[in-house]
């Protein structure tokens, strides 16, 4: 018997061969706003005025610092990640000017033949839309070439993605990127060969953030967790765009009911081991949003394997999203709240297995650590010392030059560590 009344039925095609369509009733409660709320004129006027800026520009001195508590196994296989990545990352940094190598269709439009292709080399949730340039990253903004974005989603590993926070996951993560980057170098010569041209925004150089595309793509909406919850895969998605000039239509943003599920589950709020997650949404540079505390979720994900709790706690993420908001419906509860089965998490050194309701503990120092860029967060230090010492000698202006070489090469081999 139906608990709740039903607004409307999403209905999303299946994410491989076999695996089906799904159909997500959204419960009227739940009902909002297809995509994600926004005020248009502050998303312009902020992108005029504060343009974003890419973490690997705007927070080298906790990515350089990361290094520095990074556990042996995970430096070395992110130093292995890196290399991985390196030469597909530097494809897609030229991919703009290669030019096709077929001849288009009289007919012009090729969306169906896209989404085909990119289903085929295991790509699980597709979409298009405009590119929209007001999140592009202030680095990046002669780069960008085109205006049509293929939206494209790959799923992590279920089984790893489960066992986080650990090193198997970590597996997962980064292994998925890896594998999209590949698969997307393959859909951008498809493209080429249809006789357009194809630019290939990496997952490991971002060229804005992703996910308000994929919200206006009609991929998914916006979790309290800070990530993009699809119907598939819930926040188990790794995230990349082509941008093309080839004839596409665009996809529409779809309700699926997301912003006021949260509202109500605040699973991953309760269970965030840093308390990074604020239970309540604010307006954020033109977009209603909550809005993740920087410093606190970053310590974490550094000591403890990536962290990822948020990820591995989301109902939407474990069970999937048709089974959650049926399970809504049928009953007004969030399937999984309040069980070890959802919510369960281990800290091996913070007390071992931790259940609903129980958190590790950190002291204040944990939460510290450098900000800004490297070489402002080191010229901030580098006063302090001075200042507490009375004045500058020469042993302090030569560690300071030092430090500033040391942190300019750890910055340079720590690129595409995200």
């Amino acid at each position: 018997m139906v608990f709740k009344k039903i607004s409307h039925i999403v209905t999303r095609p299946e994410s491989r061969e076999g695996s089906g369509p799904v159909s997500i009733p959204v419960a009227e409660e739940l009902a909002t706003t297809p995509g994600i709320p926004k005020r248009e004129v502050d998303l312009s006027f902020y992108s005029r005025t504060q343009p974003l800026e890419s973490q690997t520009i705007e927070k080298t001195a906790d990515r350089v610092w990361t290094w520095s508590v990074f556990s042996d196994e995970v430096a070395e296989y992110l130093n292995h990640h890196i290399n991985a990545t390196k030469p597909l990352v530097d494809i897609a940094e030229r991919s703009a000017d290669l030019p096709p190598t077929g001849t288009p269709d009289p007919a012009g439009n090729i969306t169906d033949e896209i989404r085909t292709k990119a289903r085929e080399l295991g790509f699980g949730e597709i979409g298009f839309t405009r590119y929209d340039r007001r999140y592009t990253f202030k680095v990046k903004k002669g780069w960008v070439r085109f205006e049509h974005a293929v939206c494209l989603a790959y799923e992590q590993d279920y089984r790893q993605t489960q066992t986080i926070p650990s090193m198997e996951a970590e597996y997962a993560h980064y292994g998925a990127y890896e594998e999209e980057n590949k698969q997307g170098i393959l859909l951008a010569e498809y493209i080429r060969e249809k006789g357009y041209r194809a630019q290939i925004h990496s997952p490991n150089d971002n060229s804005a953030p992703y996910i308000p595309m994929f919200v206006e793509a009609g991929l998914g909406q916006l979790g309290a967790n800070g990530q993009l919850l699809s119907p598939h895969f819930g926040s188990r998605s790794r995230l990349m765009i082509i941008t093309t000039d080839a004839p596409v239509d665009y996809d529409s943003p779809v309700d699926y009911g997301i912003h006021k599920f949260c509202d109500i589950c605040q699973v991953c709020v309760n269970r965030c081991p840093g308390r990074a997650l604020v239970k309540e949404k604010v307006w954020w540079r033109g977009a209603e949003k909550n809005k993740l505390m920087y410093e606190r979720c970053r310590p974490v994900m550094a000591k403890y394997e990536g962290c990822g709790v948020c990820m591995k706690v989301c109902p939407i993420q474990r069970y999937g999203m048709e089974p959650v908001m049926k399970h809504y419906v049928e009953t007004g509860e969030v399937l999984g709240k309040n069980t070890d089965n959802l919510e369960g998490y281990a800290f091996e050194d913070r007390g071992g297995y931790f259940g609903p309701g129980e958190l590790p503990k950190f002291d204040t120092e944990f939460f510290e650590i450098p900000k800004g860029r490297s070489e402002d967060w080191l010229f901030d230090q580098f006063k302090q010392s001075i200042s507490e010492k009375g004045g500058l000698d020469r042993k302090s202006l030569a560690d300071f030059g030092s430090e500033l070489s040391e942190i300019m090469e750890l910055e340079d081999s720590s690129r595409g560590d995200e």
